[in-house]
């Protein structure tokens, strides 16, 4: 097989639960925690088994940045909701600059 010099894909789940806790600081029961509370959903196997990606690993970044300066997890449900509101209103605007230019 021939090695690319392709960057991974961002969004593909290729860690397991325990990597990813590891790589954030925090334990699994936390991570646990934080998808049932619906602020990160990873990638599941065809075995059911969590997958996270580099994307979910800095969402778990941020929302421990908000925890830490005091936002409970409702307030942080909404911040990210604002924040991913906000990129996709940022792409669609790009996306319209680069196409009527």
């Amino acid at each position: 097989m021939a090695a690319t010099n392709a960057e991974p894909d961002p969004s593909r789940g290729v860690y397991a639960i325990s990597v990813a806790a590891e790589l954030v600081g925090m334990g699994s029961q936390t991570l646990r925690l934080y998808e049932r509370r619906g602020l990160i959903e990873p990638a599941r196997s065809d075995g059911g088994t969590r997958r996270y990606s580099s994307e979910d690993l800095e969402r778990l970044r941020r929302i421990t940045h908000l925890v830490a300066n005091g936002v409970n997890l409702a307030g942080v449900a909404m911040v990210l909701d604002l924040q991913d509101a906000n990129d996709r209103l940022r792409a669609d605007r790009d996306k319209k600059k680069t196409g009527s230019s």
